[in-house]
């Protein structure tokens, strides 16, 4: 029976709320399937440094970094929770673990279900056709513009001091001004590259054709780090000869990813860009409410939905759970992959089908995707499927 070590960081406002239903579905793993999880949970976040004056409890970041096979993240954010210096509180236990974990790939799946409707012009309507959104996008996660303050985050999560980077004068500039480093390196690109390149090599191509393609998203055309970002993305595709290279600079791509996203199938880009087109694409997929995402390093991993505290939204019990569910499947995925445990494997295709049905069947769905239901009856209703998913697997084999 394989035991993974799971600490959970429930974070802020809705994330806690979603946070407590990945939570239920663990439980249902574990009771159904050979599976045992060893789970701490670490009160950490805006609310928690209101409360206490700290992001999180002494000793936190070691335990993530020494005593967990992946981390599971609520969300991170609550109004009135700034630091003295204006760091937004709760920022050290995502970017200090994103940084001081390395965690250098933020791997974003975009893919519409049959059943999804999206919210256009205040209406629920079938927009892209399901099926033809499926793709996978990799964004570089430890670099660009976010490299100074993830380095400072990383520091003080160790209880390090950071001197950071020195004031410069700019000629030509005059009065106040606000200045930020966007370093890419060739190390930084490489790894992040590369890691886009494998994952093509383990998907099935893009929706439309097959066609098994990497597309490196920049603005070289303007940027000396986009440059050398393309750079390397060329140096790189020549040790896969059997996968289709595709170029774009990200104003444009902005544009096909919403004209024709049937073309692609892994996307690799830039920090900052990666970003903002990450969200942009979570609209084909339905919303925030659907997005998951893994932040995978060499030696960690850490999970997370990206929609968000949702402070209007908390203590309410009316957000959609899915993405965070989607992202303890993303959780059991690569925990198959870098433990080689076939289960862990298993439970990840159970829990993406059990989603899968709930949306092909419309109910009961939340609010952001035309239902009325509460977040648990969401909740419910998926591992009421996984459970008998699970029985009928395990009992069967």
């Amino acid at each position: 029976m394989a035991n993974h070590r799971i600490t959970v960081l429930p974070g802020d406002g809705t994330g806690r709320e979603v946070t407590l239903e990945a939570l239920n579905l663990l439980k249902v793993v574990e009771q159904h399937s050979p599976l045992s999880f060893s789970i701490t949970e670490i009160p950490c976040g805006g609310q928690y440094y209101l409360e206490t004056g700290e992001e999180w409890p002494s000793g936190s970041f070691e335990h993530c970094r020494d005593e967990s096979d992946a981390i599971l993240l609520g969300a991170i954010g609550w109004p009135g929770a700034v630091k003295p210096n204006g760091d937004l509180a709760g920022g050290q236990v995502i970017l200090g673990l994103r940084s001081g974990l390395d965690l250098f790939a933020n791997v974003r799946p975009i893919k519409l279900y049959n059943g999804i409707r999206h919210k256009i012009h205040g209406e629920f309507k079938q927009v892209w056709t399901p099926g033809l959104v499926d793709m996978s996008i990799i964004r570089e996660n430890t670099e660009g513009l976010y490299q100074p303050l993830l380095s400072r985050s990383a520091h003080l999560a160790r209880g390090e001091e950071y001197s950071g980077i020195s004031d410069i004068s700019i000629p030509g500039m005059d009065g106040e001004f606000a200045w930020d480093p966007r370093p890419i390196s060739r190390i930084g690109s490489e790894r992040v590259i590369r890691f886009a390149f494998e994952l093509a090599s383990q998907r099935s191509g893009n929706p439309s054709d097959g066609t098994t393609r990497v597309t490196c998203v920049d603005k070289s055309n303007v940027t000396r780090g986009c440059q050398l970002f393309r750079k390397i993305y060329r140096e790189i595709a020549t040790d896969f000869p059997n996968i289709e290279t595709d170029e774009s600079y990200i104003d444009a791509f902005t544009m096909w990813l919403v004209r024709q996203p049937e073309f692609y199938d892994v996307v690799v880009v830039p920090n900052m860009f990666g970003d903002i087109v990450t969200d942009l694409a979570s609209a084909l997929q339905g919303g925030m409410g659907m997005a998951a995402s893994a932040n995978i390093g060499d030696h960690h991993m850490l999970f997370e939905p990206v929609h968000g505290s949702t402070p209007k939204r908390a203590g309410k019990g009316e957000v959609n759970p899915i993405a965070m569910l989607s992202s303890v499947q993303l959780m059991f995925e690569w925990l198959g992959r870098r433990k080689d445990d076939p289960d862990a494997t298993i439970v990840s295709q159970i829990v993406e089908s059990a989603i899968e049905e709930l949306i092909t069947k419309g109910s009961p769905l939340t609010y952001d995707l035309g239902g009325s239901a509460s977040t648990s009856e969401v909740s419910l209703a998926i591992c009421a499927s996984v459970t008998e998913k699970l029985k009928s697997h395990y009992e069967n084999a």
